[in-house]
């Protein structure tokens, strides 16, 4: 089930007495826990019928006392768990002479309280009777990380359910620069969104403004360089970079090039060339596909292959591997190799 799903089934009130939010990537859990927060019940009904905990500072038994309240003047009462992750679960050994409190009400929850427990960071342990109560008699949630070449297409849905378009290569450039951290692209987002009109398409221009993303100097421009083998303008971008290591971190230069050339590998592994097919094998849009194109004519198989691992042998150079160099002389070096 996915994110967009598991929110579908909340606005029709579709509800189970337990949910299990867990999972790598934080952003969805905290967009359903803030439906179920602010959204399930009114503003009245909140007053009376929620309780939110900390899973830090919580005791388990205080968070089942609350949930087997009944609910005032309402259809249910909400008990929320942040942070469950840090919260103490107890004993899931049958064997203990004592009953884990929590796992007793999870194997018999009360149908007028909506119990969520929102494990972030990491994935709950499969094994656990808790997690198999919770499956049994509720709904298990993970949230998982995004594939690279999922981003943009998150970066589409999220803008246009404000109202807004965004140019695929825009697009492309946030996806570049902030990598697949969804909660760090949603909060840029929100604050460009104040400073473009509502319906506007959000540009290239808008994301160097509002972002600090230059639109000349970015990694994105690097790839385009590099594939159509322009040396002036590679190195102009690769000596911005240097020259602003702490906005174009080489870590981050060797992760997104290393995903564009291996993109261009599976480019050259393709039976079918068709656009439609490259879009859909490399997971791009379809305005990207004459790129991989001309990457493929400056860079064949055997050049990509050895492209890819210079990136290897530069990331262990980058950590001190054989190397006493600065990451400035190391990506200067390593653009040249590529290039050569």
């Amino acid at each position: 089930m996915t994110a967009n799903e598991l929110l579908k089934d909340l606005k029709s009130r579709k509800l189970k007495p337990l949910y299990l939010l867990h999972g790598e990537e934080p952003y969805f859990i905290d967009e359903v826990s803030n439906y179920i927060e602010h959204e399930l019940l009114s503003e009245a009904e909140r007053g009376f019928n929620q309780t939110v905990f900390y899973g830090k500072d919580t005791d388990p038994m205080a968070v089942i006392n609350a949930a087997k309240r009944y609910p005032m003047m309402a259809d249910y009462q909400i008990v929320l768990v942040k942070e469950a992750q840090d919260m103490k679960w107890g004993s899931d050994d049958e064997n203990k002479k004592h009953i884990n409190p929590v796992l007793a009400y999870l194997e018999n929850p009360l149908k007028s309280t909506i119990l969520v427990f929102c494990y972030k960071y990491g994935k709950f342990d499969k094994r656990k009777r808790t997690y198999k109560a919770i499956e049994k008699n509720g709904l298990v949630f993970e949230s998982s990380p995004l594939y690279d070449s999922k981003v943009p297409a998150f970066v589409e849905q999220f803008v246009a359910a404000k109202n807004y378009k965004i140019q695929p290569q825009a697009s492309a450039l946030l996806s570049e620069y902030l990598g697949n951290d969804l909660s760090k692209i949603a909060n840029e987002l929100e604050k460009l969104m104040l400073n473009v009109a509502a319906g506007q398409e959000i540009s290239t221009q808008d994301i160097q403004d509002n972002i600090g993303i230059s639109k000349e100097y970015n990694v994105f421009e690097l790839q385009t360089a590099l594939s159509r083998k322009d040396v002036l303008k590679a190195n102009r971008i690769i000596n911005y970079f240097e020259a602003n290591q702490k906005a174009n971190p080489f870590v981050l230069v060797l992760g997104n090039l290393n995903y564009y050339f291996i993109k261009v590998l599976k480019f050259h592994y393709l039976p079918d060339k068709s656009p439609q097919n490259v879009a859909k094998t490399l997971g791009v849009g379809p305005y990207f596909v004459k790129d991989f194109e001309q990457a493929s004519r400056t860079f064949n198989f055997n050049k990509t292959l050895q492209v890819i691992s210079l990136l290897r042998d530069y990331d262990l150079k980058s950590k001190g591997v054989n190397s006493t160099a600065d990451n400035g002389e190391l990506m200067k070096e390593l653009i040249f190799k590529i290039l050569h």
